[in-house]
């Protein structure tokens, strides 16, 4: 019995020399002519580097993407805040949005469009004409168009006594469509027969809306500046 045990301590301890011996005397510019045992090792420890920097790398991704999910989420609890006030108040919000449209409406009917300029230009005509004022001059300038609308200033010079040039600006102020008055210049005339008389100076504005066609014609210029202008800056 005791002559089996001490056997199996020899080959025990002749396997342990001999695997320590396999990694004597390598050449590590060939590791292809390695013993198989040094092989395996080096292979078992390249594995688990590979696990080791791959598991770390994935903490790592994951570590930033909690990161900026709590960062988000101030941001994610501010908006439910809104939109559930929004929700809670989605009727009356409704309501507000046909009152605005309807005010929006009923300002465009104020606005004419490019058919009635010219009957405009004549109401405001005789709305001097009709508190017996002279017009001495009466000029259309260049249309200004805007993002929804144009803008068409009007050169006016017009003479009268005091009480009728007030009147005038008030009937123009309460014409049907929406005309504005600008630098108004009011000085005595200097004409001899007209004793008590003033000469008003004053640009008109009227506004008109724009139809589709002049929108998408806006819309297309804006577009070709902006477009030109990246260009520019490339």
């Amino acid at each position: 019995m005791a002559t089996q045990k001490k056997t199996s301590q020899i080959d025990v301890g002749a396997s342990l020399r001999a695997a320590g011996g396999q990694f004597q005397g390598l050449d590590p510019k060939e590791p292809g002519q390695w013993p198989i045992l040094p092989k395996a090792v080096v292979w078992l420890l390249a594995a688990v580097v590979a696990v080791v920097v791959g598991w770390l790398l994935l903490i790592s991704d994951e570590t930033d993407r909690l990161a900026q999910s709590r960062d988000l989420e101030p941001k994610l609890k501010t908006e439910y805040r809104q939109k559930l006030t929004q929700a809670v108040n989605l009727e009356e919000l409704r309501k507000q949005k046909e009152q605005v449209q309807e005010y929006v409406t009923q300002l465009e009917k104020q606005l004419p469009g490019k058919a009635e300029m010219d009957a405009l230009l004549s109401d405001i005509n005789q709305a001097g004409v009709g508190r017996g004022m002279q017009f001495e001059l009466f000029r259309p300038g260049q249309v200004v168009v805007k993002d929804y609308y144009a803008e068409l200033p009007i050169a006016i010079r017009v003479s009268g006594r005091f009480h009728d040039i007030g009147s005038f600006a008030g009937d123009v102020a309460n014409l049907s469509r929406i005309v504005t008055l600008h630098n108004l210049v009011i000085t005595p005339t200097t004409a001899k027969d007209n004793s008590g008389a003033l000469v008003m100076e004053a640009t008109a504005r009227t506004y008109r809306y724009l139809d589709p066609a002049e929108v998408a014609e806006v819309k297309r210029e804006a577009a070709a500046k902006v477009s030109a202008k990246k260009k520019g800056k490339s």
